[in-house]
């Protein structure tokens, strides 16, 4: 093909292109014009920056506005892959200048609401209200940063003075009225690229029956927790704070995660809000969120994670731990928010949690269960089991330092030595024989995971070495 019939092809396919992302029929400048007036271009623009995470409680307070009588909105799209231009604003989509999109369907993303169900919720679009307060357009964006994080903005601009304004603040009162995450148990997943999504949690159903811990422990946690929820008004009346701080320590394995979760069965209507790993970091943005739902249960899983020594962290400090005992000091005396904190390590944990106090005003230990402790967890494990003993005090006894996790692997071990026999009822001899294999040397490490040293597997550390004057030990 001769060189000049080639730029004419390919002249004619850059038209065709073009036309094709234009569209037919208005675009978008003369679209925001027609609606707000021919001086939109002069009219300010406000934004409202958003956590990503709100999204759905975005969605339920646009809905919510738009049934307001008087009120209607038209919802458009934008095509040619705006959504992936960062940096696209509502100024730039009024003006006209430089590249605009076409008009296209809106984009919407489902979010979760709860466990099990979503939301199809408004993602990336134009609204075009008409109400009594004169027109208005909102822009909704939700982009992704290059780490994978989700950042949520409504741009607004209206013809009437201060019309934009009230409208974003009516959109925050309504998400806070219709918020999805009020009373719901959450957890926070992070991926390797630093991007977290909210996770919706069943809550446990959990009765004190299936926590076996020494007498008065659970009196103890659900007097400092629960029981200022329940005597709100009271505490408030005498001036007394709501906030308070937990401390469960004890050796893996001791019943720490099932006090959590007893803690949020038995608290129904709270918001129940649990981190760990790298979702620790997060304790900034999930504080506040707790105190904004409250009550609420903030859950920090082996905090000795991040509260570790001052050397050891950058510039000689542990900034999530600053944050957390900032969010503790930040919460007000009327915030009914309570900090759950569990670690296997009490001897890591940050001075500082000395140096401020009252930020943790219960340190409860969960040791490793005694002789009747260990009792209460066979009949617990064998919940279920045809479970025949011809002498349970042996098997206590040959029990003795272990955790709840080795006895109810124990039970698991024997009932399945039981049904590879062919039996239904599990004996004596299964329980021993499941024994003798747990606690054999070549177990060593199997014990290690299950939280118990056995035999050879070294001391226990004094449990209160560590106590250094933070707290008295319940």
């Amino acid at each position: 093909m001769p060189e000049d019939d080639f730029r004419q092809q390919f002249a004619k396919l850059i038209r065709e292109l073009l036309e094709e992302q234009r569209g037919e029929g208005e675009s978008v400048k003369e679209l925001l014009t027609a609606h707000l007036g021919p001086d939109a271009g002069d009219l300010p623009v406000l934004t409202e920056e958003l956590d990503g995470w709100e999204l759905p409680n975005l969605q339920l307070a646009l809905e919510a506005a738009f049934r307001e009588r008087g009120r209607s909105a038209r919802i458009v799209g934008l095509a040619g892959g705006a959504v992936h231009y960062h940096g696209l604003s509502l100024g730039d989509l009024i003006s006209g200048a430089g590249w605009t999109p076409a008009l296209a369907a809106p984009q919407y993303v489902n979010a979760p609401v709860g466990p099990g169900r979503s939301l199809a919720c408004l993602a990336f679009a134009l609204v075009l209200v008409t109400s009594p307060d004169g027109p208005l357009v909102l822009f909704v964006k939700r982009e992704h940063t290059p780490m994978g994080q989700a950042q949520l903005a409504v741009e607004a601009v209206a013809q009437a003075e201060d019309h934009a304004g009230r409208f974003l603040a009516e959109l925050r009162r309504l998400m806070e009225e219709h918020d999805v995450y009020r009373g719901q148990v959450l957890t926070v997943k992070t991926d390797p690229h630093g991007g977290a999504r909210i996770v919706f949690v069943e809550r446990p159903r959990m009765d004190a029956g299936e926590l076996v811990l020494p007498s008065g422990v659970l009196d103890a946690v659900e007097r400092h927790v629960v029981a200022p929820t329940r005597h709100r008004a009271a505490l408030q009346r005498a001036g007394r704070h709501l906030s308070r701080g937990l401390l469960l320590w004890g050796p893996p394995g001791t019943g720490k995660t099932h006090t959590v979760r007893y803690l949020t069965s038995l608290m129904d209507d709270a918001t129940v809000v649990i981190l760990s790993g790298g979702s620790l970091g997060m304790v900034g943005a999930f504080a506040g969120l707790a105190k904004r739902l409250a009550p609420s249960l903030v859950v920090l899983e082996d905090v000795d994670l991040v509260a570790q020594e001052r050397t050891y962290g950058p510039w000689g400090s542990s900034p999530v731990l600053f944050e957390l005992m900032n969010e503790m000091d930040g919460l007000g005396d009327d915030a009914d928010v309570s900090f759950v904190l569990t670690t296997n390590r009490p001897d890591a944990l940050e001075p500082a949690l000395a140096a401020r106090p009252g930020r943790v005003d219960l340190a409860v230990e969960l040791p490793l269960p005694d002789d009747e402790g260990r009792r209460r967890l066979l009949e617990l494990y064998a919940r279920g089991l045809d479970l025949q003993l011809d002498d349970p005090a042996e098997i206590v006894a040959r029990t003795a330092g272990v955790t709840a996790a080795f006895v109810k692997e124990l039970l698991r071990k024997a009932a399945l030595a039981a049904a590879e026999a062919g039996r239904a009822t599990v004996t004596q001899a299964d329980v021993s024989t499941a024994l003798d294999e747990l606690l054999a040397e070549t177990s060593a490490l199997t014990r290690t995971l299950l939280g118990t040293p056995g035999p050879g597997g070294g001391a226990v550390p004094d449990p209160h070495a560590w106590l250094g004057g933070l707290i008295e030990p319940e």
